[in-house]
């Protein structure tokens, strides 16, 4: 079946994912999967890794892999590069998009579906343009206005969302779209999310504040700490965060962590005896 015909939402399954990051291991060995039409939630403090897997995926060349696996509807994501993950579906929101001074976002828009063999005639896709655009409460004249030049925090995340709304991946990572958002903002690109979101298309939307959840309704929420998924849960595991914080989380994780590794010691320094 060729790529670009393939449109079911497919399982992200990745397993003992190792990543460095100019020779500084960020990764850590993560086990994750996400079934096909489900929206999962990655969660966890600042510098736990979330945005570093979130690149992996996606295939920045910045982050090298050193060992595990990750795969998208049975295909090896880490032996493509970046432009054939995203024909296969693989779709990143930025936390920090660029800015493309020069580009339109009409311009840019086409350019991006006839890469991705999704080429529309002209009127239907300006009719696409405009639904999309208004349902995001995004002004016309964005149409004419460069790719995040001069755009606010959130006209970038809602550009961001139009993107997708128009290239329809079968996987959307979202990394921290809720950051910088105030409330109006952050339910307006939760329910353009929600709209897409479904059979044809999972959703992994990393955050470390909750509150994007009680608009995007996770199936499963997963908690990274240091490199690694420490627990996951259903929703409630989110609300806990919220009213408690990580610390009930991630310290006993820890100290068991810390735990073993000091037993682990203590058995190699008694053999070494």
């Amino acid at each position: 079946m060729p790529e670009n015909s393939v449109t079911a939402a497919a399982d992200l399954v990745v397993r003992g994912l190792t990543v460095s990051v100019e020779d500084k291991e960020i990764l850590r060995g993560v086990d994750l999967s996400v079934p096909a039409g489900e929206i999962h939630a990655l969660m966890g403090p600042n510098g736990s890794g979330k945005s570093t897997l979130a690149y992996t995926l996606s295939g920045h060349p910045k982050y090298t892999v050193t060992a595990g696996s990750a795969t998208f509807g049975g295909e090896d994501l880490l032996a493509l590069p970046a432009d054939a993950r995203a024909r296969l579906g693989v779709f990143l929101c930025f936390q920090y998009p660029t800015a493309i001074p020069g580009v339109t976002t009409v311009n840019f828009m086409r350019a991006a579906l006839r890469a991705q063999g999704k080429e529309m005639p002209a009127r239907e896709f300006i009719r696409r343009l405009n639904e999309e655009m208004a349902a995001l409460k995004i002004d016309e004249s964005f149409r004419a206005r460069y790719i995040n030049d001069g755009f606010s925090g959130g006209e970038k995340k809602r550009a961001e969302v139009l993107q997708m709304a128009m290239l329809r991946p079968r996987l959307s990572i979202l990394d921290e779209t809720d950051s910088g958002l105030d409330v109006d903002a952050l339910r307006t690109v939760a329910n353009g999310v929600n709209r897409l979101a479904g059979p044809d298309m999972s959703v992994l939307v990393i955050t470390h504040y909750p509150r994007i959840l009680e608009y995007l309704k996770p199936d499963r929420v997963h908690v990274l700490n240091q490199g690694r998924i420490v627990t996951s849960g259903g929703p409630e595991l989110a609300r806990q965060i919220e009213s408690q914080g990580y610390e009930p989380i991630i310290g006993p994780v820890a100290a068991q962590t810390a735990h073993s590794h000091t037993s682990l010691t203590g058995v190699v320094a008694e053999a070494q005896a």
